[in-house]
């Protein structure tokens, strides 16, 4: 076998296979050592991680749901392009968005007199835009996928359009529940906007997805490990608090 254009014997390849395995066990080691430790730099990454989630979530949420339940129980002229809309973003690359933020905030956009840039405000603008799009649109295809029937029998019992629209969002709860599930599940592993808005400064915007990305380049592979163990952890348990709640709804 060939390597870097010379020969090497099965020997000299176990002998690689083996060291870059016992480099590879190390750094796990550390990054558990890290964890277990409960290192103070660990957890206020952490921390703003999840605060800077929760709040973007909470924040879209707020607003995502009464959109989504009003194009979802109203018939809005532009009922149709909004619904398309929410879809396409659904999709939005989160480099645009923090792009976009970027000039808007920066010091010679037109809100840079905030001084929201490399803020964790401007973070939490960036994950909620991005979550909002996620929110309604998944909150609206669970609202009108509720039977029929439903509405019919509150009207026939003389409820009022509030009362029905309230009935039909408690039918379709479950549904509501994982799409706010599932767009926090993608802002809390969101890098490219809250990299270009948050500037990645220690101790103040630094959360997990850009300390990963940032220690990797520095070679600092322990605590990008730990952080990469906390993120697919935190992954795992939202992926399946999103397979309950669903499976709740369909019996």
């Amino acid at each position: 076998m060939k390597l870097s254009g010379r020969r090497i014997s099965l020997s000299e390849l176990l002998s690689f296979i083996m060291h870059g395995m016992s480099y590879l066990l190390e750094g796990f080691g550390k990054a558990f050592t890290l964890i277990f430790s409960l290192d103070r730099e660990l957890l206020s990454i952490i921390s703003l991680s999840i605060a800077v989630s929760g709040v973007a979530l909470f924040i879209s949420s707020a607003i995502g749901l009464p959109v989504s339940a009003l194009i979802s129980l109203r018939k809005l002229p532009a009922r149709g392009f909004i619904i398309s809309l929410m879809n396409t973003f659904m999709g939005l690359p989160p480099v645009v968005v923090g792009l976009f933020l970027y000039l808007i905030l920066s010091r010679s956009g037109p809100l840079g007199f905030m001084g929201l840039l490399y803020t964790p405000s401007a973070m939490i603008i960036a994950q909620t835009i991005l979550a909002f799009p996620i929110v309604t649109a998944l909150c609206h295809s669970a609202i009108v996928s509720v039977d029929p029937i439903i509405r019919q029998a509150s009207l026939s019992l003389g409820a009022t359009p509030l009362q029905v629209g309230v009935t039909i969002i408690k039918e379709a709860r479950y549904g509501i529940i994982s799409a706010i599930i599932a767009a926090f599940g993608r802002v809390v592993a969101e890098v490219g906007a809250i990299l270009i808005v948050g500037g990645n400064i220690a101790g103040y915007t630094r959360v997990m997805t850009t300390t990963i990305a940032m220690e990797t380049d520095k070679g600092n592979f322990e605590l990008a490990l730990a952080l990469g163990i906390i993120l697919l952890a935190l992954s795992l348990f939202v992926n399946s608090m999103l397979h309950v709640v669903q499976r709740k709804g369909q019996r």
